[in-house]
């Protein structure tokens, strides 16, 4: 912002405890501003709805050298701090009900995000987990998707590492301020997608606030208000990423999820999603892209080969011999049970998990075939 005094004003009200989002849209409503709000008499701070005693002492309590050490410390960082009223600030995050009062952003956000997916899941997350966060934020990436995710371990960093292997755009929502690094091992990942301005890091706390598991929920809201829908890769019936998807939910945004094995508690969570009906089944990138409408026909992904899907997922001993002999064809499922010498049984798991990796396709009768090349790009 050019006129330094509204951005002040909002940092002076951001930084009072007990004035968060919501809170802080109220004392704007009400008063037209945030500079108009702090010229007001703490008198009628308390006309507003949820602002008491409490919350008007915690405001008179900013200092402005509380402000100027927040404006040098994101400077320092190489963060903008975007108010609600600023161009760059991102439109679908204004739609929500409590939009945060600002966003501080380390790297680049770009009119091309708006077109964006959130991609979550577990932290403790199994191998296929991690397999399938990176192979749809790839995926994603490939169609001209921007990839929104949470920063943390398992699915969410899955997620912001195939989004940059497929060339596309990455931003991590954080749940702390820009000035800390969580997890800590993900600073290479994060300077890196600032470096290479491929996306931002983000968060609507101020600089130096700690990681909090209070915090999380919040983080959540952002990742769906950036995105057309939110995808959970894997979560179990307690899991972080649900509160995202409900978050989605309230917020008019679409819910994928992608199934699990039904013996993982790892996958409970997600299952319960589609079994309730809450979200849509995934298998593959036409999954999400016939939901979306008009927005996923403009999204057209490239050709990918069966060799290329096959380096991206990785295939047990199982499903390279179900693969080698779909190369000859066509086969019914008694046949390849014949041709590769296993029990019809494990064929048949090794050939949903297949499907879900998207390298195959079934046909009425039982019948498979390996995908076209089209539908490798698509799913």
């Amino acid at each position: 912002m050019t006129d330094r005094e509204p951005l002040r004003a909002t940092i002076r009200l951001h930084l009072a405890d007990g004035v968060g989002a919501r809170t802080f849209r109220r004392l704007v409503e009400a008063f037209g501003s945030a500079e108009n709000a702090l010229a007001a008499p703490p008198g009628r701070w308390r006309e507003v709805n949820g602002v008491g005693e409490k919350t008007c002492r915690a405001i008179q309590a900013v200092t402005d050298e509380q402000v100027d050490a927040e404006l040098a410390e994101a400077a320092e960082r190489g963060a903008d701090i975007l108010c609600r009223d600023d161009e760059q600030f991102p439109a679908a995050l204004k739609s929500i009900y409590d939009c945060p009062a600002v966003l501080y952003v380390r790297g680049r956000l770009e009119a091309s995000d708006a077109v964006a997916l959130g991609v979550v899941g577990a932290r403790r997350c199994t191998h296929y987990g991690l397999e399938q966060g990176q192979r749809f934020g790839e995926l994603l990436a490939r169609a001209g998707f921007t990839v929104v995710s949470g920063g943390a371990r398992g699915i969410d960093t899955a997620a912001h590492r195939g989004a940059l292997a497929g060339g596309g755009r990455t931003l991590a929502v954080m749940g702390c301020g820009l000035a800390r690094t969580y997890p800590p091992e993900n600073a290479d990942l994060f300077d890196r997608i600032v470096r290479e301005g491929r996306g931002a890091i983000v968060s609507e706390l101020p600089m130096r606030v700690e990681i909090q598991a209070r915090n999380f929920p919040l983080r959540n809201r952002i990742i769906s208000g950036l995105s057309l829908g939110v995808l959970v890769v894997e979560a179990a019936r307690r899991s972080g990423a649900l509160l995202t998807a409900r978050e989605a939910i309230e917020q008019g945004r679409e819910v994928f999820a992608v199934p699990g094995r039904v013996d993982s508690p790892m996958s409970g969570g997600t299952n319960d999603l589609i079994r309730g009906g809450s979200a849509t089944l995934v298998q593959g990138l036409d999954d999400i892209l016939e939901p979306l409408g008009e927005v996923g026909k403009l999204l057209t992904p490239p050709e990918e080969s069966v060799e290329d899907r096959i380096a991206a997922v990785g295939l047990d001993e199982t499903e390279q011999k179900l693969v080698a002999a779909l190369r000859e064809g066509e086969l019914p499922l008694d046949d390849l049970a014949r041709r590769t010498g296993l029990e019809a049984a494990r064929v048949a798991s090794a050939l949903t998990m297949l499907a879900i990796k998207g390298l195959v396709a079934q046909h009425p009768g039982h019948v498979f075939t390996l995908k076209s090349k089209r539908a490798q790009g698509r799913r």
